[in-house]
């Protein structure tokens, strides 16, 4: 069966449209051993629902538009940036700013995981075809990639297994629903059980893009399977964590910024699930599964580098103004510059990263879509994940401890106390006290509460552990090249050996013959507010 592509329907909706379309939806939803009846009024998802909002709203907006969307030119339609298949590095250097725009505003507002996903299928789906002979799988996609693009959806990624027993393969764990798998084919499509565990946006979300969370074996062919599933299908479970930090009170001192913004995660349980064939992209193809889970790991890195950045922006920015707050200038005072710069450093070093990535970007032999280089990519991902703990310090150090040890916020409204509180407490003359605490709580938000640990562990482990980058690194890495070098300046005549194991690709930061663009073609377009010269 060949899926036929929708005619050209495409528009972005609005947040507003967003939450009215998660009230269409009848998820079954468990948040603090509490069911949901429904998603979009839930107080404890409320945050993580607005950072997805932004994503829409973003896209509507004049003057971000032109980075919050992209034409997708295989059918002509305007589409929001999280769901683009990117078409040239150009495009790989929008998404990157894109999503650092949206993490600036909402800390980290995960809809470009959507994104890398369905790059990382549009890929494997015509390297199937390529194997094989015929359409089908490129067909089937496309079809499904513009339905998704037309009514603007949000996506799940439920990529991350239960895994059980991490010794065992997946074919030999003592309970088998540790992994999502195939555990009936019929004439009208599949039947799936299993767990999938770290499903971020998982309650708020419409549908879910299942994937294998490894490269599979011949023994392991039932569990190499890759589909489209609503989140209210049948069989469907979700038991996930609050968003943020909600449900506090504003007015005594809830954190400004995690009551607003943050993201759930969810388990997210298959029990019989039934999967037309029109929304599977692969089933039992074992040896494609490596491919899959690489092109979406260096995607997905490539995406985390932007996200981080726009966090560090906001640790740039609250750091600078708890200085002042504190009567300092960092331009003056080296003891504050130099943790200044070097959080500046940090940030800026790992995204040039992630830049250098999408500027050697290259096309897929496949299917032509753009993809991030791998060494920068994994290089960028690896300095923000082993480096965020820094950067939670250098925020600390530039603040003082004021961030932790300010009294309780209720004592702001305290007869007793409030005003001796507002008068010994203030530093800066022309920073009053309330000023003063509300940035000393953003920081003790985003790097000392419950928020600031999810921001760490999201970044060491999101898209993977330190070492499987390592691992991505070393393999792509052009070491031979190295060696090459080294031995035709020592005079040693030891010539090219394809079989050497040390042997590698060509090096990073050589650019393809014929460039990441045309000569004179603009690839980026203008950020928001970029003063043009």
């Amino acid at each position: 069966m060949t899926a036929s592509i929708p005619s050209p329907t495409s528009r972005p909706i609005s947040g507003a449209e967003y939450r009215e379309s998660l009230r269409r939806q009848r998820p079954t939803v468990y948040v603090d051993g509490h069911l949901i009846d429904s998603v979009a009024d839930a107080p404890s998802l409320q945050p993580g629902i607005n950072a997805l909002a932004v994503t829409y709203d973003f896209a509507l907006d004049p003057a971000k538009a032109p980075l919050m969307t992209a034409t997708q030119t295989m059918r002509g339609v305007t589409v929001n940036r999280m769901l683009h298949i990117n078409e040239s590095a150009g495009d790989l250097l929008n998404k990157l700013e894109a999503v650092r725009l949206l993490c600036q505003e909402t800390g980290c507002a995960q809809r470009y995981l959507a994104h890398d996903a369905l790059n990382a299928i549009h890929q494997v789906s015509a390297r199937i075809d390529d194997a094989r002979g015929g359409g089908e799988h490129r067909a089937r996609f496309a079809a499904y990639l513009a339905d998704v693009q037309d009514r603007d959806l949000a996506l799940g990624i439920a990529m991350t297994d239960a895994k059980g027993d991490r010794s065992l393969r997946p074919h030999r764990q003592p309970n088998p629903d540790a992994y999502l798998r195939i555990v009936e084919r019929r004439a009208a499509g599949i039947v799936i059980s299993g767990t999938k565990a770290i499903v971020t946006g998982a309650p708020y979300v419409h549908q879910f893009l299942v994937m294998p969370s490894r490269r599979m074996s011949a023994e392991d062919a039932d569990f190499a399977v890759c589909c489209a599933v609503p989140v209210d299908a049948a069989g469907v479970t979700i038991v996930a964590r609050p968003a943020g930090r909600p449900g506090e009170k504003p007015e005594h001192g809830a954190p400004l910024f995690s009551r607003r913004y943050g993201q759930s995660t969810g388990v997210v349980v298959f029990d019989r699930v039934f999967v037309p064939w029109e929304r599977v992209f692969y089933a039992g193809e074992w040896e494609h599964s490596g491919a899959l889970t690489h092109a979406y790991a260096t995607h997905h890195r490539h995406s985390c580098i932007a996200a981080r950045a726009g966090f560090g922006d906001l640790l740039i920015g609250a750091g600078a103004l708890m200085c002042e707050a504190n009567g300092f200038d960092p331009g003056r005072k080296a003891s504050l510059r130099e943790p200044m710069v070097e959080l500046i450093k940090i940030t800026e070093g790992f995204f040039a990263c992630g830049v250098a990535a999408s500027v050697y970007g290259t096309a897929d032999p496949h299917s032509g879509g753009f993809m991030p280089e791998p060494v920068f990519a994994n290089i960028g991902k690896l300095l923000l994940a082993t480096q965020i703990y820094d950067m939670h310090r250098l925020a600390h150090e530039v603040s003082g401890g004021l961030i932790v040890a300010l009294p309780g916020p209720d004592e702001d409204h305290n007869p007793a106390t409030a005003a001796t509180l507002a008068d010994v407490l203030r530093a800066n003359p022309a920073v009053p006290y309330d000023k003063r605490i509300e940035v000393a709580r953003f920081i003790e938000d985003l790097t000392a509460s419950y928020q600031g640990g999810w921001y760490s562990v999201i970044s060491l482990h999101g898209g993977g552990s330190p070492a499987a980058m390592k691992q991505e690194i070393w393999r792509h890495y052009p070491v031979g090249s190295k060696v090459e070098l080294v031995e035709r300046l020592l005079d040693r005549g030891v010539l090219h050996d394809e079989q050497r194991s040390i042997a590698r690709n060509r090096q990073p930061g050589r650019c393809c013959d014929a460039g990441c663009a045309a000569p004179g073609t603009a690839i980026m377009v203008p950020l928001p507010n970029a003063k043009g010269d």
